[in-house]
């Protein structure tokens, strides 16, 4: 889950600011313990100490506490790939595969990871797609680590995924919550 950026064009305090009965943090947390994974690796950095505890006190709430693990990101301010590149450092070396969650984007559907994780079978990564456009989250096979690993700037996966060509499972859905993403207050307002 990364969740470290500054939400600048939201004004701060994205992940914290009120939806629905909790924080914007916890439509994207729900989505991500609906996963088939061991474990939750919440990756913070601006507000870190804060959401941190937004996401322990959801697990909590949630009775899964135990499944969640911290990933403080010191290089936040070099945007999406610092984060991205330390939540992956940090997982065990036993790890087959990875869904990287947006913070921000709490209208995930909570079965799309199971069917996001029947297409790795014959891929390299897998993600969304609603008529042709690609949306979250992705889910990475270890064989690529390495290839995040010379990722930078406010950037992501995307144009690593897309160079896939085959080896991108493409999992079509209708859910336009794989592309609902909050960058300002006003989005927020359609969540």
């Amino acid at each position: 889950m990364l969740a470290a950026g500054a939400g600048s064009r939201f004004g701060g305090g994205k992940l914290l600011a009120p939806w629905r009965s909790g924080v914007l943090l916890d439509g994207a947390m729900a989505a991500a313990f609906a996963a088939p994974v061991r474990s939750v690796w919440l990756a913070t950095g601006a507000e870190g100490a804060a959401v941190w505890g937004a996401g322990q006190a959801f697990a909590e709430k949630q009775g899964v506490g135990h499944r969640l693990r911290h990933v403080p990101v010191e290089a936040w301010r070099e945007g999406l790939s610092a984060s991205l590149k330390a939540a992956i450092a940090a997982l065990p070396a036993d790890t087959d595969a990875a869904f990287v969650f947006l913070g921000d984007m709490p209208r995930i559907p909570y079965g799309l990871a199971a069917q996001l994780a029947a297409a790795l079978t014959e891929a390299d990564a897998a993600i969304p797609e609603v008529d042709g456009v690609l949306g979250h989250p992705a889910l990475i096979a270890a064989q690529l680590f390495p290839r995040l690993a010379d990722l930078s700037g406010d950037r992501g996966a995307r144009a690593l995924l897309e160079g896939l060509g085959t080896k991108l499972a493409r999992v079509p859905t209708t859910d336009s919550g794989v592309l609902f993403d909050v960058d300002t207050r006003e989005a927020l307002a359609e969540a």
